[in-house]
Order: C-alpha cells, then sequence, then structure tokens
C-alpha cells in the first residue's frame, strides 16, 4: 500500500469512527404549517427538532411577526375526555440527543390573529426560542393539502445562536 492510499484509508477509518451528528445544536426539520382562513384566523406549525447537544435543552418560545399571537399549544383532555387546546408555560423539553416532534393532535405552535392572508406555498418566517441553542430562525412553509404523517421538504434551522438579540 502507497502513502497516499495508507493515508486515505486512516482518514476513512477516522471518519467512519466519528458519532452520526459531529455538531452541537438543534435542527430543525419536516416544518409545516397550516391556516384556518384569511385574515384574524389561526394556523399551526408542526415541526421536529433534535437536538444534537449532549445537554438537554427546551424550546422556551416562538415568536413570528404573521399573527397578533404565536404561542406553544399541546392537547390535554377534560374529566369528560373532550380534548382541549391549552398554551404550554415553560416550554418543551427536548432531551439531549433526542427530538421533540410537534405534530397534530399533540404539540404544536398556534397562530391566532393572522394578520396576513396565507396561501399555500408562501413562506412564514418563525424564531424557536431556546433555552441553551438560543435564537433559531426557520421559514415555515403553508401546505393545507399535508397529510398528518407525510413528510415534506426540510426547513432547517441555523445550528448556531444569532450573534445578537
Amino acid at each position: 500500500m502507497t502513502y497516499f492510499q495508507t493515508l486515505i484509508a486512516a482518514a476513512a477509518a477516522t471518519l467512519l469512527a466519528m458519532p452520526a451528528f459531529a455538531h452541537d445544536g438543534v435542527h430543525v426539520s419536516d416544518a409545516y404549517a397550516r391556516v384556518n382562513g384569511g385574515l384574524g384566523a389561526t394556523g399551526a406549525i408542526f415541526l421536529e427538532v433534535m437536538n444534537h447537544a449532549d445537554v438537554d435543552d427546551r424550546l422556551m418560545d416562538v415568536r413570528s411577526d404573521v399573527a397578533d399571537k404565536v404561542e406553544l399549544h399541546t392537547h390535554i383532555a377534560t374529566a369528560d375526555g373532550v380534548m382541549q387546546m391549552r398554551q404550554v408555560i415553560g416550554g418543551l423539553a427536548v432531551p439531549a440527543l433526542e427530538a421533540l416532534t410537534l405534530r397534530r393532535g399533540g404539540d404544536h405552535i398556534m397562530l391566532m390573529g393572522l394578520k396576513v392572508e396565507l396561501h399555500d406555498g408562501d413562506m412564514i418566517p418563525v424564531t424557536l426560542v431556546f433555552e441553551h441553542a438560543g435564537n433559531v430562525q426557520v421559514n415555515v412553509p403553508v401546505d393545507n393539502a399535508r397529510k398528518p404523517d407525510a413528510k415534506g421538504a426540510m426547513a432547517h434551522g441555523s445550528m448556531e445562536p444569532p450573534a445578537s438579540n
């Protein structure tokens, strides 16, 4: 084996031995929104957050200029078995090296009082605020035809928080 072949083999072995996630922070994927009507109406955002860090994180808040109120929500069952949406106070846990999935019928981002009329294909700029990862900006496509378990285009967030906020 030549020196060059030995060097390439060593580099390949090193790469194969590295962990699957070679970076810290959070990664947002599979984001999409559904809206219910025009101006003043409501909408919801669904996505997955993967925490690549070796420490737990927490999605504390979410912000967007497209609605009067943007909140983290969940569904809870009342004493009589009726499901209701409620705002999540204190954020949502994103365990180290695990994922948090915001989906229909579960945890999600609620948009209330839409300030703009949104249509399929429009992009919603959203800032996710994490306890450790900081602010992560994502552009979320409106996809009203999306089925609950369908996988769509990826919406990737920054791995690093912005320099200042």
